[in-house]
């Protein structure tokens, strides 16, 4: 009587249990993941009848863009989706030039209070947007920045993760090539802007990525902020249709997949960077 075994034309070994049991939670998460998106993208081309059938039918009836036409043209779309990219692009640029310069004093100046200073930062992730929205919103409005897309760029711009990512890598930058460039006579914000900056390109591009995130799929800030239809951005329009009498599912479906259809990219782009920046950060 013989035993079955595993046999390869090539190099493999035998998978152990613990290989199968790592393969299969990662495939079960992946799916997990996958299939709310791939079901987002095919209920996206389907009319309300489709939508609205029992059972639900995984493929659209017929393959066609009238549900992305018609939502470009019964609703502001494109005024929504600009407002979206000036917020996240202006926010993520403001973003990275506070949190460099913050992450540059933190690591390479010597100064009394540098480690408690660098604590109280940190101690800022723990505090929910909520508990400080309505001070944060007082002085926004004192400073007449409510109702404009200024007030969804500004408030937000430093991150505490951002600083803390890279001002954990900033400290892996030898001391050296900081006093070569002095000596040079570079002065310090040449010597931050053609030594530091180049450098930190990882942990600089999963900074990138996060506030591109975070802005993109803001909803609560730009909801309070944003007063006026004309400067809403995707996902405060997207939940105001939500709120209609009769709710328009597959406009609703059609614009969620454009609107992630930028964030998706741009990981794609970026992902390699990820993994990269935060090892050398520090974050484990």
């Amino acid at each position: 009587m013989s035993t079955s075994t595993w046999t390869s034309t090539g190099h493999w070994r035998t998978p152990t249990l613990g290989l199968v049991i790592r393969y299969t939670v990662l495939v079960a998460t992946t799916l997990v993941i996958l299939i709310p998106l791939v079901w987002t993208l095919l209920s996206s081309f389907k009319t309300e009848v489709e939508l609205a059938a029992r059972p639900p039918r995984p493929l659209p009836a017929q393959w066609n863009l009238d549900n992305y036409t018609g939502a470009l043209e019964s609703f502001a779309f494109g005024t929504y989706l600009m407002n979206s990219t000036i917020v996240t692009v202006a926010a993520t640029i403001l973003t990275l030039v506070i949190n460099t310069m913050c992450a540059y004093g933190l690591a390479k100046y010597n100064f009394r209070g540098r480690n408690l200073l660098f604590l109280l930062v940190l101690a800022t992730i723990m505090v929910p947007l909520q508990v400080i929205l309505i001070s944060v919103y007082q002085v926004a409005a004192q400073l007449g920045l409510v109702n404009s897309l200024l007030g969804m760029i500004i408030p937000p711009a430093a991150t505490p993760t951002g600083v803390f990512l890279l001002r954990q890598y900033m400290l892996s930058i030898p001391d050296e090539l900081i006093e070569a460039s002095r000596i040079d006579g570079a002065g310090e914000f040449r010597t931050f802007l053609q030594v530091v900056v180049p450098l930190c390109g990882a942990p600089i591009a999963v900074v990138t990525i996060f506030s591109i995130m975070w802005r993109w799929n803001d909803f609560l800030w730009p909801l309070i902020i944003a007063q006026d239809q004309s400067k809403y951005t995707l996902p405060v329009a997207l939940a105001q249709f939500n709120s209609q009498l009769v709710v328009p599912f597959n406009y609703i479906l059609a614009m969620s997949v454009v609107s992630m259809l930028p964030v998706i990219a741009m990981f794609l782009f970026l992902q390699r960077y990820i993994v990269l920046g935060i090892a050398n950060s520090g974050l484990k």
